[in-house]
């Protein structure tokens, strides 16, 4: 559904080659973040229209924030553990997200502790989050990467 669409996109995004659709590396990892992005936003349920201010809004009342803010910002980005994003994430979004990747949620979180900071990175190039009703499929493609 539009998860796998999402999925695609930033799969390209973090590098993935046009082709190929291996469940490891960068395509395997856009799959899981977008199949996240899709379980937090959802059915209308994130804040304002684009999931990706919603997730990192929970991030940083998770005690994330720093972290969260350094992916945003133009400086070098934070690490974070998979433990820490299980533990920021609610339950049901890490297992639906897993489950659509056809991994453990340890290993989703795992590799969405290892993809995310590099997706934001790149989907806020000025350093800030897009505005308001700006979706995250029109934010990647207009990113041309």
């Amino acid at each position: 559904m539009a998860g796998n669409d999402l999925g695609s996109l930033l799969g390209g995004l973090l590098g993935g080659s046009g082709s190929g659709s291996g469940a490891s590396g960068s395509g395997g990892a856009g799959s899981i973040l977008g199949a996240l992005l899709g379980a937090l936003g959802g059915g209308g349920r994130s804040n304002g229209d684009n999931p990706l201010g919603g997730l990192l809004d929970m991030l940083t009342k998770s005690g994330l924030a720093d972290q969260a803010q350094s992916w945003v910002g133009t400086g070098d980005n934070q690490s974070v553990s998979g433990s820490q994003i299980a533990d920021a994430l609610p339950d049901g979004a890490l297992q639906q997200a897993a489950e659509e990747a056809g991994v453990s949620p340890q290993e989703a979180a795992d590799q969405i502790a290892q993809h995310l900071p590099q997706a934001v990175d790149k989907l806020t190039p000025s350093g800030e989050l897009p505005p308001p009703g700006t979706s995250l499929q029109d934010l990647i493609k207009q990113q041309n990467l």
